[in-house]
């Protein structure tokens, strides 16, 4: 890997950070929810990738630990996410 190509990386993960904080502080809290429910489901096969990322070789390298870091975060959303959205169905529900 070239430095041209790890430069264009960080280029798009930078990029990807700031389209994704812009997009997320427009969300109205109304909507909030429902775009948690798709966004865990996005998690959920990034994780996916993550794993694969982590597990491609047996010694450990920068792309084993980046791997991890993001399994550990994507966990965290999905989890999160989940119960977030559990909390919020459990507000309309009739109470008895």
């Amino acid at each position: 890997m070239d430095g041209s190509s790890i430069l264009i990386g960080l280029y798009i993960f930078v990029l990807a950070i700031f389209a994704g904080a812009e997009l997320i502080a427009k969300v109205p809290p109304t909507l909030h929810t429902p775009l948690m429910s798709a966004s865990n489901a996005i998690s959920g096969i990034a994780i996916l990738g993550a794993i694969l990322a982590a597990g491609h070789s047996a010694d450990i390298n920068a792309a084993s630990i980046i791997g991890l870091a993001a399994v550990a975060f994507a966990t965290i959303n999905v989890v999160g996410g989940y119960t977030v959205t559990n909390r919020m169905l459990q507000m309309f529900k009739k109470k008895k």
